[in-house]
């Protein structure tokens, strides 16, 4: 019941309290400029709440980032190397999806790590230094896996998502 209390008083107001427009603004900064070192696509999508209709149907938080990985097209690269940060507030979960081309060359524990550190930040109230920090972690294990090898082109774009 307290899952459902949470995401029904969690809204895109209070979201964007927490995610004001100077901190989606220095996200797509960070992502810009890490995408200037590695082949790989990164996204941020944040989510306030979940609909009820998804509560009532116990949507996990990683269920619904991989369900917003397919919307957005994440999968979509060239290299199938499209990585999703998702952001889920009232359930305060952050959940890393990799594509195909890039899950096997990172260990999970890497992401778990990412996503723990980021909710630690967040409970902090360091929403925006705890998501810049991640994203700084993610590019460097791009640049490891997937280093920039000559001009590329941009294949989705920067701008966190706050639904």
């Amino acid at each position: 019941m307290s899952r459902f209390f949470r995401h029904l008083f969690t809204t895109r107001t209070a979201a964007s309290r927490v995610f004001p427009a100077t901190t989606l603004k220095a996200i797509e900064s960070c992502i810009t400029e890490g995408e200037k070192t590695h082949r790989a696509e990164l996204r941020v999508i944040i989510e306030p709440a979940l609909s009820m209709d998804a509560i009532r149907a116990k949507t996990a938080p990683r269920e619904r980032a991989l369900e917003l990985f397919g919307r957005y097209g994440i999968w979509d690269t060239e290299e199938n190397c499209g990585v999703l940060v998702y952001i889920n507030l009232a359930d305060r979960q952050v959940e890393i999806v990799a594509d195909r081309g890039v899950a096997p060359k990172v260990d999970q524990k890497e992401w778990d790590t990412i996503c723990l550190t980021m909710t630690e930040g967040f409970s902090q109230g360091r929403f925006q230094q705890s998501t810049l920090d991640a994203l700084t972690s993610i590019n460097q294990l791009l640049k490891q896996h997937f280093p920039l090898n000559g001009p590329r082109e941009n294949q989705l774009p920067d701008e966190p998502i706050l639904l």
